[in-house]
């Protein structure tokens, strides 16, 4: 039981981590945003894979190629033709918040329009029983979620600490116009980071939807698993969304163990508000300055 238990927490932190990772990366360069879009994409990865391999006929590698890629253009065009813009106009943080509620509400709409509202399965391989690795049943999809969710945390990592681009995108999340007075093409660098992000969200929708199904709804759970994660690690760090995940993860799963399943959400979203109001700055996070009047 308790090996089990370790199991499922150690699978459903790789599937949060993912979405965490992914939201940082996005919104690293401008932490005022609260990018709701990326639900609505992290379901659009999933759905684009399933229309390849179910309608198309593809062979599941190329689909799931395709998917990521498809989230990543997605994740782009979304910053290129709606956040870019209004950065310009040096719109305020509830002026992207809207707007990006609004993407999240369009396309998930588009997505049940398209595919119907019923739960899809996205099978990539034969359906096989559970391997029994040290105790605990794991399936080869659970299992690849925890070797992916743990390469993208160490990958993304070193890429934003060691690489130009990464380096690029923390002077921004520091100070755009320090960043902007020093060289720095701060438009193509947050591009960049939500073509990242977009791509990431899009692999981990499909890792869910391959071992738990597709809904249309799927993004807003993600989201708000992946967004609290970010909240309780700190905002901003790769390693403090690892971190979160996993706090977030052993809630939930402790809490299912003990407490009917309903009691998940309202798990996350006490974590949450915990959070937010005595420790807003999360394990990691910069500590937050008061404003002065």
């Amino acid at each position: 039981m308790i090996a089990q238990l370790l199991a499922n927490i150690l699978v459903a932190a790789a599937q949060i981590s993912l979405v965490a990772v992914s939201f940082t990366l996005a919104t690293m360069s401008d932490l005022r945003l609260f990018h709701f879009a990326h639900g609505a994409v992290y379901a659009t990865g999933a759905y684009i894979a399933f229309a390849l391999i179910v309608g198309a006929g593809l062979q599941p590698w190329i689909a799931i190629s395709l998917a990521i890629l498809g989230a990543s253009v997605l994740g782009g065009a979304i910053d290129f033709g709606l956040y870019s813009p209004l950065r310009r106009r040096r719109s305020p943080p509830l002026i992207l918040l809207l707007v990006s509620l609004g993407v999240f509400v369009v396309i998930q709409n588009t997505i049940a329009l398209a595919f119907g509202d019923e739960t899809r399965v996205l099978q990539t391989s034969d359906v096989r029983a559970g391997m029994l690795i040290l105790g605990a049943r794991m399936t080869p999809v659970q299992l690849s979620t925890i070797i992916v969710g743990a390469a993208v945390c160490a990958i993304t990592w070193t890429a934003v600490r060691f690489t130009s681009v990464g380096k690029s995108v923390r002077a921004i999340a520091d100070d755009i116009q320090l960043a902007r007075a020093v060289g720095v093409n701060t438009d193509r660098t947050i591009l960049l980071s939500f073509v990242a992000g977009s791509g990431l969200a899009g692999a981990a929708g499909l890792l869910v939807g391959c071992d738990t199904g597709l809904t249309p709804i799927m993004g807003f759970r993600a989201l708000l698993l992946g967004m609290t994660a970010v909240v309780v690690g700190g905002v901003g760090t790769v390693p403090g969304a690892a971190l979160g995940s996993m706090v977030i993860s052993i809630a939930v799963n402790v809490g299912a163990w003990m407490l009917p399943t309903h009691w998940q959400d309202g798990i996350v979203f006490a974590i949450l508000v915990f959070f937010l109001i005595l420790r807003p700055q999360g394990f990691l996070g910069k500590p937050l300055r008061r404003a002065t009047v």
